[in-house]
């Protein structure tokens, strides 16, 4: 089972500021963790919404908008990719992530769709031809 631990934006990450070093300490020992427990797939942060751009579909039309982005809650600053043997295990791993900023916040943890959990077909059998990490599960 893989999930993504997914973590939010904050008014810092969003203007470009970095984080503290004793911070990033913490992800570093977090995410080494990971890696020594073998479960660590991925792990990246993102740079603000000003650098990115939307792909907006509408009726039939898709139309580009350039950051920045008004929701900071809304918006995701990094991300660390697990693969897990349960949700249970899931949980514990998230619950020991350190806090990514220097106010309060939140992460969220979602899990992602493998192949098999769709109808088996054509078009998921294409995905699995194409070697999509879902399909080397």
């Amino acid at each position: 089972m893989r999930f993504m631990i997914i973590v939010k934006a904050s008014t810092n990450s969003e203007a470009g500021v970095m984080p503290r070093e004793d911070m990033l300490a913490a992800m570093a020992d977090y995410h080494q963790e990971l890696a020594r427990a073998g479960v660590l797939l991925d792990a990246n942060g993102l740079h603000p919404s000003a650098k990115g751009w939307r792909i907006r579909y509408e009726g039939g039309r898709r139309r580009v908008i350039d950051g920045p982005f008004a929701e900071t809650k809304e918006l995701i600053a990094g991300y660390t990719l697990i693969q897990v043997k349960s949700r249970e295990e899931a949980l514990e791993w998230a619950r020991r992530f350190p806090n990514p900023h220097d106010e309060d916040c939140e992460i969220e943890i979602r899990q992602l769709f493998e192949l098999e959990d769709f109808t088996p077909g054509e078009a998921i059998e294409r995905f699995r031809d194409m070697g999509v990490a879902a399909a080397k599960q």
